[in-house]
């Protein structure tokens, strides 16, 4: 808070005003000087010298093992971007501001041309997950965006860096803030790798629970199930159809979800298909899927499942995504979902039993998945 010179949440015991220091008054910035740089045939596979460059970056640390190597003259051309645990690194070049703290370092490594390596002065002073989780925040890029002047900048120059103002508590208090917010980014990520893990599973299982390449028969089925799939046409299963003209301004009450491109875009006091429903985006944003329990007002923007002819809604809704809607796109520039096309595709499909099995299974699936991404 600017005119308290205190946050407005803090730990118990604090109450000293914070002082703003330049980020030049409390750490020094290196990088990879011009005529140091190195060339891509000096980048080794393995070695004992490790070079990090800022595509290396990955969740606010560093991924060791899409890092390269150096020789040993490379590694000692420069002790100032020599590199341990516990340094703090921002890429100046490409992907501005982005940050990481190293970590799990088991060897020595430099920088390559493109970030700076950013050393506390007095570590008694300033604690250096503090600092990173600082520099990480937005603070750094807004502060970059507003010294910037004609056009947009490919370039951290570090004499826009210097003057950088960080907020400083005191040295105990800033270690309670870097470790509160270190927990927080370990749990992110593990509620992060949890849902990537989820999504995995279900792109296994959408090709291992439907037949492949012809097949009859998927790898895993249901107990008790041994007949195989019929082969068919997708129009003989559930044919698409352009959604219906809606102005925008008709989009702003009711309680029909009206399903565009791109998702739900309003809603309408009427609807023009029954639910449930099976949408998918028709132009631009093809190929995704949508699932409409009750009725719905399908756009133009959208094509729309016009009747199941028997077959379970939410197994046909499945079944479109295992067949991949987004590689009937045509045309140059923004690309269009041809129905013809997806309408000619060749599908396997079971008998209504195992098809209400096989759609249970997947939204149970769906399920954890919306939940893991909720926790996230």
């Amino acid at each position: 808070m600017e005119s308290m010179k205190k946050p407005a949440i803090r730990f118990k015991g604090f109450t000293e005003d914070w002082e703003q220091r330049k980020l030049s008054e409390i750490a020094t910035m290196h990088a990879r000087i011009g005529w140091q740089n190195l060339r891509t045939s000096e980048f080794l596979d393995s070695g004992n010298y490790m070079l990090i460059t800022g595509t290396d970056f990955e969740d606010g640390g560093i991924n060791f093992d899409t890092c390269h190597y150096v020789e040993r003259e490379r590694y000692e051309q420069d002790k100032y971007i020599q590199i341990k645990n516990g340094s703090i690194l921002i890429t100046k070049d490409g992907t501005l501001g982005k940050v990481a703290y190293v970590q799990g370092l088991s060897m020595p490594a430099t920088l390559n041309a493109g970030v700076f390596n950013v050393e506390i002065k007095d570590e008694t002073n300033v604690d250096n997950k503090y600092l990173f989780q600082y520099l990480k925040a937005p603070y750094l890029m807004d502060y970059v965006d507003k010294k910037a002047t004609g056009g947009t900048i490919k370039h951290l120059n570090q004499n826009i860096l210097v003057d950088f103002p960080v907020d400083m508590p005191s040295r105990q208090e800033q270690r309670l803030i870097g470790e509160y917010f270190t927990n927080l980014d370990h749990l992110i990520t593990l509620h992060q790798r949890k849902y990537e893990k989820l999504q995995n599973m279900k792109k296994a299982c959408l090709e291992k629970m439907f037949p492949q390449n012809g097949s009859n028969v998927p790898e895993i089925r249901f107990k008790g199930f041994t007949e195989a799939w019929e082969q068919r046409k997708v129009s003989d299963i559930a044919p698409l159809q352009r959604g219906f003209d809606l102005s925008t301004t008709n989009m702003k009450a009711g309680k029909y979800p009206v399903v565009m491109s791109n998702g739900i875009g309003g809603y309408h006091s009427k609807y023009k298909a029954k639910g449930p429903g099976v949408v998918t985006g028709r132009s631009g944003t093809i190929g995704r899927l949508h699932y409409i329990k009750d009725d719905y007002w399908p756009h133009n923007t959208a094509l729309w499942v016009t009747s199941f002819k028997g077959n379970h809604p939410k197994f046909v809704y499945y079944l479109y995504q295992q067949l991949g809607l987004e590689r009937f796109g045509s045309g140059s520039g923004v690309p269009t979902l041809n129905r013809n096309d997806v309408h000619d595709a060749i599908v396997p499909v079971p008998h209504a039993e195992e098809q209400a099995q096989i759609a249970a299974c997947f939204s149970q699936l769906d399920h954890l998945i919306t939940l893991h991404q909720r926790e996230l």
